[in-house]
């Protein structure tokens, strides 16, 4: 079974929000959002060749996943612009819905890490700025 191929099943047994995994390493969350990337990116371990599987990737969580070096996302729910910033960084990835825009949690706007890093065009830069926006 590749990395991929485990993380998405344990996702999709276990209720998790996010779940990486290389070989016989495994990282699962229940947090929401992005915070367990931030998590994740703040320790300074390395996850290179990680696959992950989570439950909205958008533009904000795929330069996260850039950031980390993760290889390899499946989403639930993946943006366009989430999409485009794979694609960049050249990380494989698979979804099961394919969205313009990730909406907030109320369900009344653009999601507000989305917008944070609208115009951002590299992972350093979008994850300094979900830094700011996030204190």
């Amino acid at each position: 079974m590749t990395d991929i191929e485990k993380a998405k099943n344990i996702y999709s047994d276990g209720g998790y929000s996010c779940v990486m995994c290389r070989g016989d390493e495994v990282i699962t969350s229940t947090e929401s959002g992005i915070k367990p990337l931030m998590n994740l990116c703040k320790s300074e371990a390395s996850f290179c060749g990680f696959s992950a599987a989570d439950k909205i990737v958008g533009k904000a969580a795929a330069f996260l996943y850039a950031k980390m070096g993760v290889t390899a996302v499946y989403a639930d729910v993946l943006s366009v612009a989430g999409e485009s910033v794979l694609k960049k960084y050249g990380i494989a990835y698979s979804y099961d819905t394919l969205t313009e825009k990730i909406i907030n949690r109320l369900g009344t706007g653009i999601c507000p890490m989305e917008s944070a890093v609208k115009s951002a065009s590299d992972f350093e830069s979008a994850y300094s700025i979900l830094l700011d926006k996030i204190h």
